[in-house]
């Protein structure tokens, strides 16, 4: 065999190999896309099952069919749930009470405070620590 025609098939299998890469690529890329497409017909999907939820306890809420039953009964019973949590906290904020918000903030800036005095303390430390070691 001489050199030329050895160099050509190099050549060919690497123009093939490439052309295979290029097509798988290709292939990998219209599976990435179409699973991408599938994912977003299933949210799709999910959002209209949470709209025919709505609409039939909207409608059968009070009355439901038989498989529906226990949904609405748990749906019904986290509405009271719910209410009453809000009445209760209706009665928990008294006038000229802060708004439980600003004291979350406040307790919040207080933290942040506490744990920056913290790392400072222990930055001192480690200094001192590595102040004695160099000492000794």
């Amino acid at each position: 065999m001489d050199l030329k025609s050895t160099f050509e098939n190099l050549k060919d299998r690497a123009t093939e190999m490439a052309q295979a890469g290029v097509a798988q690529s290709k292939r990998l890329a219209e599976i990435a896309k179409l699973k991408t497409a599938n994912m977003a017909e299933e949210d799709a999907i999910k959002k209209a099952y949470i709209e025919i939820g709505k609409l039939y306890y909207a409608e059968q809420g009070a009355s439901p069919d038989g498989a529906f039953v226990a949904a609405c009964e748990r749906i019904t019973a986290s509405k009271a749930a719910i209410e009453t949590n809000n009445e209760r906290i209706a009665e928990l904020k008294q006038p000229g009470d802060p708004e439980p918000e600003a004291e979350l903030e406040a307790a919040a800036e207080t933290a942040e405070e506490a744990v920056e005095a913290a790392a400072e303390a222990v930055a001192d430390v480690v200094e001192t620590i590595a102040e004695e070691d160099k000492q000794d």
